[in-house]
């Protein structure tokens, strides 16, 4: 469960957020891995995001986005890359707020198919599915997409390779 603040979305320091670790898969078609998530007592409340969740007990980031998109993807054989970006947010979900430091590891598979292994009981109620993307496609969507510049962080990913270190995005609140 995520730690919530009591100072608001962030308080003065990282000590209240939860500690994510996300992944950026990639095919060998240059596609993107998103999940399609929705609130669980509303589906039409719904937006794309990137497999990964929190950090459990003593594991490392690492760990915890092996896990989780091994959980949510049944995908086991990727190798993960550096730390693309770190973003800050708080969102509504589920009837309360979730404030999050997130971490974005680049990876790439050749396996395609996906089949969620190990969904936790709101991710049963609250996760629909999956989709590789392709950057032109996430570019033209009008779906709700997380991290919201997901197309253009993407495609300079394509461009330019990893950054030379983590890149900080935008705090996003919802």
């Amino acid at each position: 469960m995520p730690a919530e603040t009591a100072k608001g979305p962030f308080g003065s320091s990282e000590a209240g957020l939860r500690k994510v670790a996300r992944v950026v898969l990639l095919d060998p078609q240059d596609r993107i891995l998103l999940l399609h998530g929705h609130e669980p007592d509303d589906p039409a409340v719904d937006w794309w995001f990137t497999p990964g969740g929190g950090v459990e007990g003593d594991e490392t980031r690492e760990e915890a986005a092996l896990r989780e998109l091994a959980e949510e993807t049944g995908i086991t054989d990727v190798e993960l890359g550096p730390v693309l970006w770190r973003r800050t947010c708080s969102f509504p979900f589920a009837g309360r707020r979730w404030d999050q430091d997130e971490w974005y590891y680049l990876a790439r598979t050749t396996v395609t198919a996906t089949r969620a292994t190990a969904l936790t009981e709101l991710e049963r109620r609250s996760v629909a599915g999956a989709r590789w993307w392709t950057c032109r496609e996430l570019a033209r969507t009008h779906e709700t997409v997380y991290p919201t510049r997901l197309a253009e962080l993407l495609d300079r990913l394509l461009e330019e390779g990893p950054p030379p270190g983590p890149v900080t995005l935008d705090t996003e609140i919802v």
